[in-house]
């Protein structure tokens, strides 16, 4: 398991998500939850970003897209 952490800017590229969008998919509980680093900062595990970018990938593939 990668337990690397990931910051803000590095979620939004890998994921192509806007920072309010991942705020608001977390709110809805449809994205992982970011852990505190610092007293005013948050990162993602790497592995949980990832495991995400997986399950919509696996979506796609289920409906029969291309």
């Amino acid at each position: 398991m990668n337990t690397t952490i990931t910051r803000l800017p590095e979620v939004i590229a890998k994921t192509g998500l806007s920072r309010s969008t991942i705020y608001f998919q977390i709110s809805n509980g449809d994205f992982p939850r970011g852990i505190p680093i610092g007293q005013h900062a948050r990162g993602w595990l790497n592995h949980e970003i990832e495991e995400w970018i997986e399950a919509r990938a696996a979506l796609r593939s289920n409906r029969g897209e291309i």
